[in-house]
């Protein structure tokens, strides 16, 4: 009896081992869904992104450019209080004139210019082809209205608008350029449902 006891432990405890492995591979082989959150830090803190799946080739350039760390070797460089606050390549013919990273629009009827919202500049051309060199961020709490169908929104600030608001309020000369630079490194933060909800405070 002893023996056949002894027995069946130990194959319980194997079977129980086998279905555990099992249950392993199978999470390994289905990974929890990741989103890609943008990242972007700068001297007085970080500000973190929700991209819109609504602009996906916005959204798809502005991810490759940050993973090529295109966007930290510039500066956040332009500053108008109850507008925007402006980062990446400054409004010069150098960076729009034949510029590599244009992108036709995207527009939403849903996605608006309000506080927070993240935005591509360019320049006046009539297609109102978006520069991925260059990115603003809404810093009027009521919005701007009048830039909806003009300027591409492709996402919104999910935390760190604090950071957001002491950009804002900067020194600043004539032309709206801080007057102490603000430094600029921006990444891309792949995480969970459960990882934006505990370190975000954000939900879909």
């Amino acid at each position: 009896m002893r023996n056949s006891a002894s027995l069946l432990l130990v194959v319980c405890l194997i079977l129980t081992s086998c279905s555990d492995k099992i249950k392993e591979e199978k999470n390994d082989s289905h990974p929890e869904k990741t989103y890609p959150i943008a990242v972007i830090t700068t001297n007085f803190g970080s500000m973190f992104f929700w991209l819109f799946d609504e602009t996906p080739n916005h959204k798809a350039k502005f991810i490759e450019l940050a993973d090529k760390h295109h966007y930290d070797q510039f500066t956040m460089n332009r500053v108008v209080k109850n507008f925007v606050i402006q980062g990446g390549c400054p409004d010069s013919v150098q960076y729009f004139e034949g510029s590599p990273y244009l992108l036709e629009p995207e527009f939403n009827d849903s996605i608006k210019h309000v506080y927070g919202a993240l935005g591509m500049g360019r320049d006046d051309n009539p297609e109102k082809k978006s520069n991925a060199c260059q990115f603003y961020v809404v810093s009027y709490e009521a919005g701007l209205p009048s830039l909806d169908s003009k300027y591409m929104i492709f996402g919104k600030i999910v935390k760190g608008a604090d950071v957001l608001e002491t950009i804002e309020h900067v020194q600043v000369d004539k032309n709206d350029k801080p007057l102490e630079d603000i430094s600029l490194h921006v990444f891309i933060e792949n995480m969970t449902e459960k990882q934006m909800k505990d370190s975000l405070n954000f939900e879909l």
